[in-house]
């Protein structure tokens, strides 16, 4: 009676709970601090006319991202960026509509990469927070800090040295999905777009 219990009740159970930490175990669990830079920033100003695009010059950029591959081929990825200078003018410019100022992006992404090899593809996805914040280049335009939702796409390749260790290269594509209207600079982050390529070690465990 009680090893038909154990066989039929106790064994199903402990089944069901020991399945998560194996699966887990499985996962991989990809850190990546990365560099890069952003390119094709662009967005509308809306005070000086609908019509009137600024584009932002390249730029550094630097983060990192922790991503868990369950089952190592499906997964999802949390992506820090962060582009000091974002809105840094060009000089040569003959109106310069702003001046120093910033790009943080956090986003949740889901990842599907191939399988585990020494040269692993991938592609993600994902939504999150862009946050900007403007310098005014001119007297007459004010500082302007913004929290907007935006989204993200992309991929890239990771390179593995070792079964622990290797090097990532990425390029995705930001933008803004709404808008926050505030004084002074009004930037329509609906149309806030950049692209960013970076490269970073990937340590995995």
């Amino acid at each position: 009676m009680v090893s038909r219990f154990i066989r039929r009740t106790v064994l199903p159970l402990l089944l069901v709970a020991l399945a998560p930490a194996s699966e887990a175990r499985a996962a991989d669990w990809l850190f990546t601090p990365f560099i890069g830079g952003t390119f094709g920033g662009s967005a509308k100003v809306s005070a000086l006319g609908d019509n009137l695009k600024t584009d932002f010059n390249q730029t550094l950029t630097y983060g990192g991202s922790l991503a868990g591959l369950g089952g190592g081929i499906v997964g999802f990825e949390v992506d820090f960026g962060y582009s000091p200078n974002f809105f840094n003018g060009d000089a040569n410019d003959s109106l310069n509509l702003v001046g120093d100022g910033n790009v943080t992006t956090l986003m949740g992404n889901l990842m599907i990469a191939g399988p585990r090899a020494a040269v692993r593809p991938y592609v993600v996805g994902g939504v999150g927070l862009i946050k900007t914040r403007v310098d005014s280049a001119d007297e007459f335009l004010t500082n302007v800090s913004n929290n907007d939702f935006g989204f993200d796409v992309g991929g890239g390749v990771i390179f593995s040295f070792s079964h622990d260790v290797g090097i990532r290269g990425d390029v995705r594509y930001f933008r803004g999905i709404t808008n926050n209207d505030s004084e002074g600079v009004d930037l329509r982050l609906g149309s806030f777009q950049f692209w960013r390529g970076t490269v970073g070690v990937t340590f995995r465990f």
